[in-house]
């Protein structure tokens, strides 16, 4: 499965990169039913770092944010339950609950998938890092080369400045 299937399916919500379980179902092709009745069973091996269920305003906002349409059990144009999502660590522990070849599978790609959204972010902020301390030290030197002009021109205003000579001029006849 192509790596950019998976990294479309990750979201960021409560600061956590996760995969909710109707694309996790879809990509281990189970029942989302399934997957759910599966996580239950053994709810003991999903603490809150592995696995939180959605609230309804994150869900919704979730859907604004989604360009398709999600299909899952509706009840009266409703969602009946809502999604569970998962993070890298619930996810490697999924195959263990699952325990299929396309789990096992499918939990490879997924994992290799958040390993390199990790290289990328990593090397992003390293990035950021280095334009920010480049900007501070320019900065600095713009600050310098300012003082250093108004300096100048206050020299140069008080060289310039012509004062009246005191005294008396000599007239010659």
């Amino acid at each position: 499965m192509e790596l950019q299937i998976i990294q479309n399916k990750i979201y960021e919500i409560r600061g956590e990169r996760v995969m909710l379980d109707f694309d996790l179902s879809q990509l281990y092709e189970v029942e989302t039913k399934r997957l759910k009745e599966s996580v239950r069973r053994n709810i003991n091996r999903f603490p809150p770092d592995f696995m939180f269920e959605l609230t309804k305003t994150e869900y919704k906002a979730l859907l604004n944010n989604l360009r398709t349409q999600i299909a899952s059990s509706n009840s009266r144009g409703g969602i009946r339950y809502m999604p569970f999502a998962f993070t890298e660590q619930g996810i490697g522990m999924l195959a263990s609950v699952l325990n299929s070849a396309k789990a096992i599978e499918m939990n490879i790609a997924i994992i290799r998938a958040f390993v390199i959204l990790r290289k990328y972010a990593l090397g992003y902020a390293e990035l950021n890092k280095k334009i920010e301390e480049f900007m501070i030290e320019t900065n600095l030197q713009f600050n310098e080369i300012y003082q250093a002009l108004t300096e100048l021109a206050e020299r140069k205003q008080l060289s310039e400045k012509t004062t009246k000579p005191i005294g008396y001029h000599a007239l010659k006849l």
